[in-house]
């Protein structure tokens, strides 16, 4: 059997956003050939929520070699407060260290610490390892060239310098891509001519109901609402920020009309937004709450920004009376959460650019109701579409929505996971016949 050695800067217990398809994954590599060895960062040196039920998804049998990072305590006086940054020496030296103990076939990342990336590159010039990456995110985005200077982040000048040339001497050498939407193959094919197209994959998240099973023995209390209270609980769990105040604020029009014209049936919804910012509590900003204000709304839509363990927000979908996915005003956004939402069999609405992959899987799997809009939609035009929708799902209330599985299969864990194992069973043949 084959040997594949995955960096993932984050892992369980860690519930991060960028762990899940790896996550998912290893139960069924060996299936498909591949003998899975994982190294991570030590969990007690990443601040992020910790969710232990986490690791009963893992197999036993796949060996985990966690490292270490510098203190953030420390590294916090120098502006360095990403994992990625503080770990990526001790990652390269034990990545380094595996490979030449167990030489793996192949190394593949999964991971949006993009700076980890370009090891891929150093540990094939000294092993002679291929190695394929797993671009869940663009590495490096143009959403905010077009926007005033006021809205870019922090250090964006800097980070966009460092991201281009680490991207271009990472894609130098690579041997696989793995993306979760075609429009990143083609920016890269554009970008770096010499990355053919037989070595890039669009593979989608993987899904499975086995964590709705995990999260049905945990033991559980909602602390944010009582299901059954007679009100309509809508749920969303998740990130939301600045590039999704549009459409969030076409959600309190939309409320706010629902208000004015059907008082009866709106004043009983109550909208929930959970785990809205990355940031810590005492840097956390809230997104919807002060859109709400604004219309009146401040009874209707509740938001919390620390963010919960994942079997938490699973277990809050499931409590939901309907669940509402607000999306991104950002063309190439590819939410990973639109699987379990469908799973969760909860009447659902979502809200995304035209051009989102989650479009077309929304559309082929029938799960909910779903309202489109373009770059130059305002929030009144997108609100204007939602309101219909959204009247006619409350007065449906309860319901299933009859959601296609045979075509929701395609985005199950086991179907991904052979996709990426295909790609490596390329990458590993290319490998040989260009050394022969």
């Amino acid at each position: 059997m084959r040997q594949v050695f995955i960096i993932s800067p984050n892992f369980p217990p860690v519930s991060a956003p960028d762990m899940h398809r790896l996550r998912m994954s290893l139960p069924y590599l060996p299936e498909f050939g591949w003998q899975p060895r994982v190294l991570t960062i030590d969990p007690a040196h990443i601040e992020r929520v910790r969710d232990p039920l986490l690791l009963e998804t893992v197999p036993a049998h796949v060996p985990i070699n966690r490292t270490k990072a510098f203190d953030v305590r420390w590294t916090r006086e120098l502006g360095i407060t990403a994992p990625a940054f503080r770990a990526w020496p001790f990652l390269y030296r034990d990545g380094a260290r595996i490979i030449e103990e167990h030489r793996p076939d192949l190394v593949y990342f999964s991971t949006t610490a993009f700076p980890v990336l370009a090891m891929g590159r150093l540990w094939k010039r000294r092993f002679g390892v291929p190695f394929v990456v797993d671009l869940q995110d663009p590495w490096v985005g143009d959403y905010y060239e077009n926007r005033p200077r006021s809205e870019r982040p922090r250090k964006y000048a800097l980070a966009q310098m460092m991201h281009r040339r680490l991207e271009s001497f990472t894609m130098r050498a690579v041997d696989g891509i793995v993306a979760v939407t075609d429009s990143y193959h083609e920016t890269l094919r554009r970008r770096y001519p010499w990355i053919k197209i037989d070595i890039c994959r669009t593979i989608p998240f993987g899904a499975s109901d086995k964590d709705f099973e995990v999260a049905a023995k945990m033991r559980w209390r909602n602390p944010f609402f009582a299901p059954g209270d007679g009100l309509l609980h809508g749920v969303y769990v998740g990130v939301l920020g600045r590039v999704m105040t549009e459409t969030c604020r076409a959600i309190c029009l939309a409320l706010r009309n629902g208000m004015d014209a059907q008082p009866e049936i709106f004043s009983k919804v109550r909208l929930h937004f959970i785990g809205t910012d990355y940031a810590t509590p005492e840097r956390a900003r809230q997104t919807i709450s002060p859109l709400a204000a604004e219309f009146g709304l401040e009874q209707l839509v509740f938001e919390e920004t620390n963010r919960v363990p994942f079997f938490d927000a699973l277990r809050l979908l499931q409590d939901a009376d309907f669940l509402l996915v607000p999306g991104s005003d950002n063309p190439s956004y590819t939410p990973s959460k639109i699987y379990p939402y469908i799973l969760a069999r909860k009447p659902l609405v979502a809200i995304f650019h035209e051009k989102s992959s989650a479009v077309s899987v929304m559309r082929k799997t029938n799960a909910g109701q779903i309202v489109t809009f373009v770059s130059s939609d305002r929030s009144a035009q997108i609100a204007e579409r939602l309101f219909p929708i959204l009247i006619n799902l409350l007065r449906r209330l309860p319901f299933r929505p009859k959601t296609d599985w045979s075509e929701f299969e395609q985005f199950s864990a086991r179907e991904t996971t052979s996709k990426q194992c295909e790609l490596f069973d390329r990458v590993i043949a290319q490998d040989r016949q260009a050394s022969t």
